[in-house]
C-alpha cells in the first residue's frame, strides 16, 4: 500500500509523507498512569503539526477548520496552543510528528497506518458541486444519466476519478492537478472559478473543500456522493493522528472528542463541511450533536 495515499486522495492537494516509521521515535515512551510527560513535547502546550497554506484546513493566520478545532481543544485542555508548520508534501509526518516536534495532526483519515488514529470526530464524503438552477442539483451519483456529455471537473488521481471513469465521464472531464505548490496554486479554487465562469458544468471535490468553496462562492449546490454502487466508496471518517507509542495522549484526545462533539460539529458546519451520520444522512445544526 502506498504510504500517505489517504491524505493525498482525500484532500486532493498534496501528499503527506512517504516511508515514515514514527512509532520508533526516541522519547516517545508511555506510562500506564495517564502521565503525559514522556509522550508530549511539552505537556503544558498543545503542539499541532499543520500545513501553513492549506485552506480550508489550516494556515499560518489560524483561519482554517483545523486551526479552529485546535483552539477549541487547547481551551478545553487548558493548554497554550502552538504550531509546527510544514508543507503537506513528502516528509510531512517524518519531519513533524515523527521528529517529536509536535504531538498531533488535527485531521487524518481513519485507517491510514502512517500514524495512530484517534476516534473519528467527523464523517464526510466527496461531493458534487453544481450551480443552482443548472438542473444538476438533484444528481446524487456519478452514474446519473444527467451527467452524460457534461464537463465535470475532477482532481486527477483522487478516488472519484475511478468512479467517473466507470461511469464513462472522463472523455468530457476537465482534470485539475493533484500535485501543486499551495503557495501559488489551488486546484479546488480553480475548479470553483471555472464552474462560476461556465467552463465546466459541475465539479467533484473532497467534501470539506466543496462545502468551503461553495459557501464562499454562493449559489452553488453541494451533494455528498454516498450512493456510488461501483468503484471506491467515497465516504471517510476523519480523526486525529498521534505517534504509535502515545497511548495516554490518544486516550485523552478520544475523551476530548467524546465530550465536545457538539462544539466540534458546529465548527465543521460553520465551514460548510457536509457532515454525515453512520447511515449517510446529512447532519445539520439540529442533529449535529450525534457522534460520527
Amino acid at each position: 500500500m502506498e504510504a500517505g495515499r489517504h491524505r493525498r486522495w482525500l484532500f486532493s492537494l498534496c501528499v503527506v509523507a512517504a516511508s515514515c516509521a514514527i512509532g520508533d521515535v526516541a522519547g516517545a515512551q508511555t506510562t500506564d498512569n495517564g502521565d503525559l510527560s514522556f509522550e508530549l513535547v511539552d505537556p503544558k502546550v498543545l503542539r499541532v503539526c499543520a500545513d501553513p497554506r492549506n485552506l480550508p484546513f489550516s494556515n499560518e493566520k489560524g483561519e482554517g477548520i483545523e486551526n479552529k478545532l485546535a483552539e477549541l481543544f487547547a481551551d478545553k485542555l487548558q493548554k497554550k496552543l502552538d504550531y509546527v508548520f510544514f508543507p503537506q508534501a513528502t516528509g510531512f509526518v517524518r519531519m513533524t510528528l515523527g521528529a517529536h516536534r509536535c504531538d498531533v495532526i488535527m485531521g487524518f483519515p481513519q485507517g491510514d497506518d502512517l500514524v495512530q488514529g484517534t476516534n473519528p470526530y467527523y464523517r464526510t464524503s466527496y461531493a458534487l458541486v453544481a450551480k443552482a438552477g443548472s438542473g444538476l442539483e438533484d444528481v446524487d451519483t456519478l452514474e446519473d444519466p444527467k451527467l452524460k456529455g457534461k464537463h465535470v471537473g475532477i482532481v486527477a488521481g483522487t478516488p472519484p476519478a475511478t468512479n467517473m471513469a466507470i461511469a464513462g465521464l472522463m472523455g468530457d472531464a476537465k482534470p485539475y492537478p493533484l500535485m501543486i505548490d499551495t503557495r501559488y496554486d489551488n486546484s479546488a479554487q480553480a475548479m470553483i472559478d471555472d464552474l462560476a465562469a461556465g467552463k465546466i458544468d459541475a465539479g467533484v471535490l473532497w467534501g470539506p473543500m466543496a462545502g468551503y468553496y461553495a459557501k464562499k462562492a454562493g449559489s452553488l449546490h453541494v451533494t455528498p456522493l454516498v450512493k456510488e454502487a461501483t468503484g471506491p466508496k467515497l465516504v471517510y471518517r476523519i480523526g486525529m493522528g498521534v505517534r504509535a507509542a502515545d497511548q495516554n495522549w490518544k486516550r485523552q484526545l478520544n475523551k476530548l472528542i467524546q465530550e465536545n462533539q457538539g462544539e466540534i460539529n458546529k465548527i465543521l458546519l460553520d465551514f460548510g463541511v457536509p457532515l454525515l451520520d453512520e447511515n449517510d444522512r446529512p447532519l445539520g445544526a439540529e442533529t449535529a450533536k450525534k457522534a460520527p
